[in-house]
């Protein structure tokens, strides 16, 4: 599929029509790794409920009312396979962004191929492709309120802190404890400042929301569902496929 060539070698599919509202803009991580799946390609392009995995996240962000513009950042060996997934006439601007090595670089790289005018992004994660378009919408509108969010879900689990020779250390307080999830929605210039200082300060997180944690900055949760996985291993697919037959879609 041929796009036009933008500037810092961005290509726009055809057909994506621009948009009045120009501040709501959602980064979608799709560079991911085979190795826990026991797969020797992206996760993403692994068949879920006869589809790839990366359709069923496309599916939600495209149906999502508060995003108009969509940036994916992945690999290059995987553009083809990720291009091939998208509608010949896409409903909302749709970017291909080179990623970068690991996750954290993917996301400056993605931020870096935002629009000048963009205000706010919500930033997903591929492997979550369960996500509904209305959890994508509720973030966005704490996020336009002018608050740092991130989708989670209480803890069920006692969880215990363990050192390095497998003693218990310790019991948090369960009622005190939410698992992170994506989206994950921040001011786009805090965010590149958070980058900034993570480069400068050589700190490496799993996820944007810790940045913004590292430097003090506040962060809220949007309740979330424990079926708004992350497919990791061979047993999430299995899961995922029994939910998406649960809600008559696959």
């Amino acid at each position: 599929m041929n796009g036009t060539r933008q500037s810092r070698g961005l290509y726009v599919w055809p057909q994506a029509r621009p948009v009045p509202d120009q501040n709501l803009h959602l980064l979608i991580a799709a560079a991911g790794s085979g190795r826990r799946m026991e797969a020797d390609a992206n996760k993403l392009l692994l068949n879920l409920a006869g589809r790839p995995v990366l359709a069923w996240t496309l599916d939600a962000a495209f149906a999502a009312a508060a995003i108009h513009w969509i940036g994916l950042v992945g690999q290059a060996v995987d553009r083809v396979a990720i291009e091939a997934l998208l509608p010949a006439e896409p409903s909302k601007p749709v970017v291909w962004v080179q990623g970068g090595d690991t996750r954290q670089a993917s996301v400056a790289c993605g931020l870096a191929a935002l629009p000048p005018q963009a205000r706010h992004v919500l930033i997903h994660d591929g492997a979550r492709c369960l996500v509904e378009p209305a959890l994508i919408d509720r973030c966005a509108a704490a996020l336009q309120q002018g608050r740092a969010v991130v989708a989670a879900t209480p803890v069920t689990d006692t969880i215990k802190v363990v050192d390095a020779d497998g003693r218990i250390t310790a019991t948090p307080d369960r009622a005190m404890l939410w698992a992170a999830q994506t989206p994950q929605g921040f001011p786009v210039e805090q965010l590149k400042q958070a980058h900034g200082r993570a480069r400068q300060e050589d700190l490496a997180v799993t996820d944007d929301a810790a940045l913004f944690e590292a430097l003090g900055w506040p962060v809220q949760v949007v309740a979330s569902s424990p079926a708004n996985l992350k497919l990791t291993t061979p047993f999430d697919l299995r899961v995922a496929e029994l939910l998406l037959r649960q809600r008559g879609t696959g």
